[in-house]
């Protein structure tokens, strides 16, 4: 049975993106993307997004029954903001929390584009990294989520395979070595490398949901701070 109202969002990226879909129809999309050289306004932009989300579907916060977060791979802060929110909204409203994939939440337009196709989500890592998923023809999850350096992206993915797409900005970063592996990327300007509010919903709508107090989410690697603390303590300092 399809949920009345679902609120969903993801601050994995830069980008704080929401959106509200009712009776499984996405009746609002909201989007705040900084420049690349502004910081994430995910602690300011937030909950401010998810109100106006809410008022353009004539939705109030007693309406919500599922929240869907992205629960990543993606930054660290932006992935803490997410979860908390989450599990404060959940107290406020009682709405079921459901943890969403940040890189399934990326491909599935892809997916449904290029159903012949493998389809692998890359977002930036940092650190000259990349997340990656990648799923089938089938919609099967052949890739699970990882981060890899860009000699090694195109292997992960499977250049091997006869039809591969990968989107993302991490996809648009590492395009060089993609292409040359024979892996279509979309042109930069293209929505499909940007996480939609409607996969959100969509994902959130038929996912399991979670104990608010369990959600976690998917690093996938160890933050920075915690490498160079150990590094220090390794070196004495």
């Amino acid at each position: 049975m399809t949920p009345g109202v679902v609120l969903a969002f993801d601050t994995a990226t830069a980008a704080t993106v929401v959106g509200v879909s009712v009776n499984g129809e996405v009746v609002s999309q909201l989007a705040d993307r900084p420049e690349v050289d502004e910081r994430p306004r995910h602690a300011e932009r937030l909950l401010s997004l998810c109100e106006q989300a809410l008022s353009e579907a004539g939705k109030g916060w007693a309406d919500v029954e599922r929240l869907g977060v992205g629960v990543g791979p993606g930054t660290f802060t932006g992935l803490r903001i997410g979860i908390a929110t989450t599990r404060g909204l959940q107290q406020a409203c009682g709405a079921q929390a459901i943890a969403v994939s940040s890189l399934e939440a990326l491909a599935l337009p892809a997916r449904i584009a290029n159903p012949d196709s493998r389809v692998a989500a890359v977002l930036d890592a940092r650190r000259s990294e990349a997340f990656v998923a990648c799923w089938d023809a089938n919609g099967a999850l052949v890739v699970p989520p990882q981060a890899v350096g860009p000699e090694r992206l195109a292997a992960a993915i499977g250049a091997d395979e006869p039809e591969v797409l990968a989107v993302g900005d991490g996809a648009v970063l590492f395009r060089g070595s993609l292409e040359e592996a024979s892996i279509a990327v979309p042109n930069a300007d293209s929505p499909l490398h940007h996480i939609s509010a409607a996969s959100l919903c969509q994902l959130a709508a038929s996912g399991e949901p979670s104990d608010p107090r369990r959600l976690m989410p998917d690093y996938v690697r160890r933050a920075d701070a915690e490498i160079t603390l150990e590094n220090r303590l390794s070196n004495g300092g």
